[in-house]
């Protein structure tokens, strides 16, 4: 069953095409990476997707519901949590109260449900491997350990569809596996993972289904395994063999 559905998605910004029809589902439980050159429309089709953009054309439907003119408000109500490229957490507080912060941002019977928040930021910090630094300040940590609180904020916001922008970014080899764990973690937990990545390696080991786009349009779709076999991937990311 698919969760997310985009149908013939295109946006004009400037008097410039930025996305050209750009059409694929997501199923529930599904880890799907997305995957460009720069410049391609990967970060722009996850802001149409937030709704901090407003497609030119096109609809987007989660669970059948149609939102392609809802605010970016109203689509985290109904499930959708992003993880930014650019940190978003709190660099003066502490890590416990950035994940509190997140959490008493909740709807008060979402918030209620959840029991004590203060074991629930206990349990959800342990989770990404940041119980040791709890009382830190957020500004004190690595990049990668940054990634892992920005992640670890929507943990328990009973979002079911992740966006995450480039989670391994200026991130060391063994933080990269913790994120790898961690989004595997959340597949286990029954969520639906849309993730832009440049690291193809990274990408192999925890997508079920690759999306490629190039210059705003859909151009390879498939399992890992069948999409780095491509050619077309190779030359979108090396140009045209000139002997061939």
């Amino acid at each position: 069953m698919s969760i997310l559905s985009l149908s013939g998605i295109s946006l004009i910004l400037n008097g410039q095409q930025i996305l050209q029809s750009v059409s694929f589902d997501v199923a529930e439980g599904e880890v799907v990476g997305l995957i460009g050159p720069n410049g391609s429309g990967k970060t722009t089709l996850f802001n149409v997707l937030s709704g901090f953009l407003k497609p030119t054309g096109g609809s987007i439907t989660l669970r059948g519901k149609d939102i392609t003119g809802l605010s970016p408000a109203r689509r985290a109500r109904l499930g959708i949590g992003r993880v930014f490229q650019n940190f978003g957490i709190f660099r003066d507080m502490t890590l416990e109260e950035n994940v509190l912060v997140a959490l008493e941002a909740l709807p008060k019977e979402q918030r209620r449900s959840l029991g004590n928040l203060c074991a629930v930021v206990a349990s959800t910090l342990a989770m990404v491997g940041l119980s040791d630094s709890a009382k830190k300040k957020a500004g004190s940590l690595s990049g990668g350990q940054m990634r892992l609180l920005e992640i670890a904020r929507t943990l328990k916001s009973g979002k079911e569809l992740f966006l995450l922008d480039e989670p391994t970014a200026g991130v060391s080899p063994k933080l990269t596996q913790q994120v790898a764990d961690l989004i595997v973690e959340l597949k286990r937990e029954g969520k639906t993972i849309l993730i832009i990545e440049h690291d193809l390696p990274f990408i192999s080991r925890i997508c079920d289904r690759v999306i490629v786009l190039d210059i705003g349009e859909v151009v390879l779709e498939g399992k890992p395994g069948e999409v780095k076999k491509q050619k077309k991937l190779q030359e979108i990311y090396f140009g045209a063999d000139p002997t061939s």
